[in-house]
Order: structure tokens, then sequence, then C-alpha cells
């Protein structure tokens, strides 16, 4: 019998465990990578400049995995935006999972210029590295706001539309150096295009805070939710597991035909923003009694797109991709997460 993909990945690291460079590790994303990673007890190798990241981010983690397995990852405090730092992050390195990113798409309307320094300089700086100390493979978060202003659903990957944003740029432009690199110097790499990425430790506290941690932390202290828009507006919404199998896939894979290739990384589900706040709503009052009313709806926010729902074949096909968790299963491991640390 045929072990499923994503299984037999894990075992394999298992057995021949590698040392891997995950950029941005103190953030959401990085550190539940460096958590799966560690628990496999693999080496990581982790560079954050703490800019979005978080150094409790790393205490959780280190309060969930044994001595034994702590004592196997490095920390290295410093900027993607830096050559030299960069250069030291990716030696003796075999697989790189590049997260570091100033995200948001709020925030690049405000800061442009900031976001390009870490979105295209640091990306290029860290795939430069990591060419040159010739590591096995580069596997990168790309974004799917990348498909921009084209309209049609299922996004499939092959078809984009002009970005709505400086954000959207950036990852774009990932896209785009990551295949010259294969063309000019036979450098491969895989690009994941994150479709709304939730879970545990992704921050509400931030202004530029995901959906899902600002509105659970809001539900709880019972304060006033926004909605953009009249909440039609959906997503595809994909828990953290999801993500981090879609990374351990991609780096591992053996595949040639799976190389140099950008796969969307989600459910394939939509969830509207109303349905979304009725789910959180049930959950929170499942777990505290609190009943949450205070909901407004205003404008449409600029840059954002009006729905997204991904097309997962690809990912499926190529990478052996299954997704374990829906939407639902993620909000209430989420919530449960907040209610520890808020109650």
């Amino acid at each position: 019998i045929k072990m499923p993909t994503y299984l037999s990945a894990q075992k394999k690291l298992l057995n021949d465990p590698k040392v891997w460079l995950i950029t941005g590790v103190a953030g959401f994303i990085g550190s539940n990578l460096l958590e799966t990673l560690l628990q496999l007890n693999q080496t990581v190798i982790g560079l954050d400049n703490l800019s979005t990241g978080k150094k409790d981010n790393l205490s959780e983690v280190q309060s969930l995995v044994s001595k034994k397995q702590w004592s196997k990852f490095q920390f290295i405090k410093g900027d993607i935006s830096n050559l030299k730092t960069c250069k030291v992050a990716c030696t003796n390195i075999d697989y790189v999972l590049h997260q570091a990113a100033l995200g948001s798409v709020p925030r690049s309307i405000k800061d442009p210029i900031r976001t390009n320094k870490s979105n295209v300089s640091g990306f290029l700086n860290i795939l430069q590295a990591a060419k040159e100390a010739e590591v096995k493979s580069f596997v990168y978060a790309a974004s799917s706001s990348t498909y921009g202003d084209h309209s049609a659903l299922p996004k499939r990957e092959h078809i984009i539309g002009k970005p709505l944003s400086p954000y959207a740029v950036t990852k774009y432009v990932n896209e785009l150096y990551a295949d010259v690199f294969q063309k000019s110097y036979n450098f491969d790499s895989i690009g994941l295009r994150y479709f709304n990425v939730f879970g545990k430790r992704q921050t509400p506290n931030s202004s530029y805070a995901a959906v899902i941690p600002k509105w659970v932390d809001a539900m709880v202290k019972n304060r006033q939710i926004f909605i953009n828009g009249d909440g039609t507006t959906s997503r595809d919404f994909c828990f953290i597991e999801n993500a981090i199998q879609a990374n351990i896939l991609a780096a591992t894979t053996t595949k040639k035909s799976a190389l140099n290739q950008i796969y969307n990384i989600a459910v394939g589900d939509r969830t509207s923003l109303n349905q979304l706040y009725d789910e959180l709503k049930k959950i929170i009052f499942q777990q505290t009694s609190i009943f949450h009313e205070k909901l407004i709806y205003r404008d449409f926010r600029e840059g954002d797109v009006k729905h997204s729902q991904a097309d997962i074949t690809k990912a499926q096909k190529l990478l052996g991709y299954k997704p374990t968790h829906k939407v639902q299963d993620g909000l209430t491991k989420v919530a449960i997460w907040h209610l520890e640390r808020n109650i």
C-alpha cells in the first residue's frame, strides 16, 4: 500500500535528518514551520530581524518541543536586506524555506519603499546566497495577491491579472526572479502562493493584523468588529497545518517536474466574511458563553479583491499535497489557542 505522500515525507526526514534555514522564523508561519521541523528532529537555523516576528513565538515553540530538539535550533538575529547576513545564514544548509517578508496590502500602500526593500531586495539576497551555497532546495512564500485584478474563479496558477498593490508587485517579482535564476544559473526553486493562511501565533495586535486573529480577540473582549463592504467578500482561508505540509512536500520533492513551479496553497473553498463572522461567533459562544453582536459594516478597502478561491489541482498532482484541515477545524483550534492566552 502506498503511504500518503506527507506521511512518507515526514518518515523520510526522521530517518535522514536535514539542515534547514527558515527566514522569518519568529513570525507566525515561520514559527509554526520551526515547531514541526524540530518535532521531526531536524536541525534548523532561523533568521529574523524581529520587526514583525516575536521572540515570544520562539519561546512558545521551545515549550512545545523537547530539550534535545530545541538544542538543534540556532537563531540568527539579522535582516535579509543584508547580503552578508544571508550568506552566513545559508552556509551548510540543505533546504531553505523563505518566509521573511513585510506582509499586508494596506502596509505596502502606506510604505512601498520598505515593502520593496524587504520583499524584493531581501528576496534577491537570499536567493543569491542560496545559489552560491548550492543549497539542495529553495522554497519561498509567494502570494495569492499576485492574481490581482484577474476575476475568474477558481484561480489557476498560469493565469494572473495586474497587481492591485505594491505588496502584490513585490510578490510577483519574487516569482520572476526565481524563474530567471533557473534560466540563468540553473538554480531550482518552488513558489507557494499562500491563500489567507491562519493559525496559532498569528498576532491580533498589529494595525495590519489578519482578520481571523483580530476578530477572535475582539469577540473575547466584546469589542466592535468591522467588516469592509457588505460581508459577501470571500476568501479561501487556509489553516497553517496545510501550509506546513506544502512547505515540507515542496522542499523534499524528488520529482523533476515539480521543480520551478508555482503552486496555490489553500483548501479550494470559499468562505464569506459574513460566514466567517457567524462561525467564529458560534465557536466563541460555545467556549466562553460570550455572545458577540457588535458588528459594523463600513466601506470596502482599497487594494482588496472581492473574491478569492484557489484551484489546488496542481499542488495535489505534482507535490502530493492534500489539505488535512477545513476552515472550521482550523477556526476552533485558533479560537481555543487565543482563549488560553486571553482568559
